[in-house]
């Protein structure tokens, strides 16, 4: 990889694009099934997301910008990686619309409690992939090892050897209840188990390329849930 980066003024204009198309992108995706704005559980979750975007976003161009422009990479250099992609972003398509579809035929009745409860998890799991990331600057979007990079074992890395993966599974497994649809729960859980995969070819990658990470693997025994798997 080359050592240059993004000019920060360049990087600030694409992170915030980005940011703005996600969410038109997200408006059209939770209301236009619903055909109406009366979905006051979409828009609660957008406002959580939005608060905690910016707050994430402002946070790393001050202190960590190379993380950032790495999360801006999208491109998977591993072949197996990209049909797992695939896979995962129509689970992903199918979780956020079917909550719109559902609450315009009225398919769940979803507690306003578990709503709530559902938002809160969400929030914490968001809270958990900040301090991922804050451990650990070279935690691209896509499977890859740069020049330098070493093995992080530390915060959540003592645990579990992909807490960042733990973190999103939490937040993507309530996201369907805290938009009042039970239904949108299995591509949601269909995506989790697309996880397995990627971790498992994540692993062969790092295990091949990054100096240390064979010993790291023997140190921490979990891959996702502790005492688990």
């Amino acid at each position: 990889m080359s050592d240059n980066h993004l000019p920060r003024g360049k990087l600030i204009i694409m992170v915030f694009i980005r940011m703005l198309l996600f969410m038109i992108v997200m408006l059209a995706i939770f209301f236009l099934p619903a055909r109406s704005f009366a979905f006051w559980q979409a828009w609660v979750y957008l406002a959580l997301i939005l608060v905690s975007m910016l707050a994430f976003l402002i946070y790393f161009l001050k202190n960590d910008p190379e993380l950032l422009e790495r999360r801006m990479r999208s491109k998977e250099k591993e072949t197996e990686q990209k049909w797992i992609i695939g896979i995962m972003s129509v689970c992903f398509i199918f979780t956020f619309l079917l909550p719109g579809f559902d609450q315009r035929f009225g398919w769940s009745r979803v507690p306003v409690i578990l709503v709530i409860m559902a938002d809160v998890m969400v929030l914490l799991g968001y809270g958990f992939v900040f301090l991922v990331l804050k451990e650990n600057s070279y935690a691209s979007r896509v499977i890859e090892v740069e020049k330098d990079q070493k093995v992080i074992s530390s915060g959540p890395y003592a645990v579990v050897r992909h807490p960042m993966y733990l973190g999103v599974a939490l937040m993507f497994l309530v996201t369907p209840l805290a938009l009042g649809s039970y239904w949108a729960l299995i591509p949601a859980v269909l995506m989790i188990f697309v996880l397995v995969p990627r971790i498992f070819n994540e692993e062969k990658v790092l295990e091949r390329d990054l100096d240390g990470y064979r010993e790291y693997m023997q140190q921490v025994e979990y891959r996702l849930i502790p005492g688990i798997w």
